[in-house]
């Protein structure tokens, strides 16, 4: 168990930060899984700003490495621009 004041709050916190992170997290994955199922290209080049801004929020907040972001984004541009 904590000692100290600040550690409990520093358990709350964290806690409350993991939780968050896994929703944006957990959301932003379901949300590729979409753009990647989808097959028509007038929706998929809609989704696909969105999607590549949640990517780098989630880079930005260090729950997913800069450079995984970057490759997801690469791999779902690359889907949407091969659409017919």
């Amino acid at each position: 168990m904590a000692n100290h004041k600040s550690a409990l709050k520093r358990i709350r916190s964290n806690d409350s930060k993991r939780i968050q992170n896994r929703y944006y997290h957990k959301t932003t994955r379901n949300a590729v899984r979409k753009l990647r199922a989808m097959t028509n290209q007038k929706e998929a080049q809609e989704l696909l700003p969105r999607v590549c801004s949640m990517l780098d929020k989630l880079a930005k907040r260090n729950v997913i490495h800069k450079n995984k972001a970057s490759n997801l984004k690469s791999s779902i541009t690359v889907h949407v621009s091969a659409l017919a």
